[in-house]
């Protein structure tokens, strides 16, 4: 089936923070609020605001190069980004955040070998830096190495398993392997963890989240059944109605499948099933006689 690339308003899951802006494209992460305490714990990499006359923060004028790289990065303008990261790294060569980002930048600008090689730097300079190593799974599934990408997914929820982007990364590469049950399970924790991670834009910050799917017909009803199961029955039907558009017939089944039982008798779900009633009944239309 033809790729297929999700997205809400534009890869990065989950508004994102990127050094104090709210930006679409790569995924929110390090301003997620974990859920319980996280395994490792993230080191500060730049230098502490100063405190103003007045009261107020000051910031210093390494932070000012930092944020005028995440502006540009924010204009997607990521040429000039990876060369802003790229001075403040000559002074601070072992900073895993800034690595980190400048990998995103050559990702955004799809060298993967290039992104790939800042990632694991910053991996060798913080071997706890959760984001990093999602980020090379991000270039595996990328490369279609599935195997490779589910190895690294799991390698960042060890270090940060409150992360609702990462389990999603997860569940697209199950998914790519057309490993359905793990796929599923990987779904249904991320939306425990954030219900709302598949309807918005995630696309910007430290951690990389993709929407590419062969059969997205059948992953969207894959989410559908995930938020049926937490009893969620208008993303259901949301969900439902995507995945009868893209021609999934299995939609056809919903009344007798015991993973919609909840919310069959919901309006919104309702209203799909006739729907969907209809439109398989729908007697097809003879082709006109030849010469007329």
């Amino acid at each position: 089936m033809r790729s297929f690339r999700l997205t809400a308003s534009a890869v990065l899951l989950a508004g994102i923070a990127w050094a104090a802006l709210s930006v679409p494209l790569w995924v929110r992460a390090q301003s997620q609020a974990p859920t319980h305490p996280p395994q490792a714990v993230l080191p500060q990499k730049t230098s502490p605001a100063l405190q103003g006359p007045s009261g107020g923060t000051v910031r210093t004028p390494r932070q000012d190069e930092e944020l005028r790289g995440d502006l540009f990065m924010a204009r997607k303008q990521y040429a000039e980004a990876a060369g802003t990261y790229q001075q403040l790294l000559q002074q601070e060569p072992r900073n895993a955040v800034l690595l980190n980002k400048l990998g995103i930048a050559f990702h955004q600008q799809s060298r993967l070998d290039r992104a790939k090689h800042f990632y694991e730097r910053a991996t060798k300079a913080d071997r706890s830096y959760a984001y990093a190593y999602n980020n090379i799974g991000m270039v595996y599934y990328q490369q279609r190495n599935y195997r490779k990408a589910i190895q690294l997914y799991k390698k960042a929820l060890v270090l940060r398993p409150e992360m609702a982007a990462f389990y999603s990364n997860l569940g697209y590469a199950y998914f790519g392997k057309k490993e359905y049950d793990e796929a599923m399970a990987a779904f249904h924790r991320a939306l425990e963890l954030d219900p709302s991670v598949f309807d918005r834009s995630h696309n910007m910050g430290t951690t990389l989240q993709d929407r590419s799917v062969d059969d997205h017909g059948l992953f969207y009803f894959f989410l559908a059944k995930s938020y049926a199961s937490m009893g969620n029955a208008e993303r259901c039907a949301h969900y439902l109605r995507k995945a009868w558009d893209e021609g999934y017939k299995g939609v056809t089944g919903v009344p007798r499948n015991p993973a919609f039982a909840g919310v069959l008798q919901d309006p919104d779900v309702q209203r799909v099933l006739q729907m969907v009633s209809a439109s398989d009944t729908r007697p097809a239309v003879a082709p006109a006689p030849p010469g007329s």
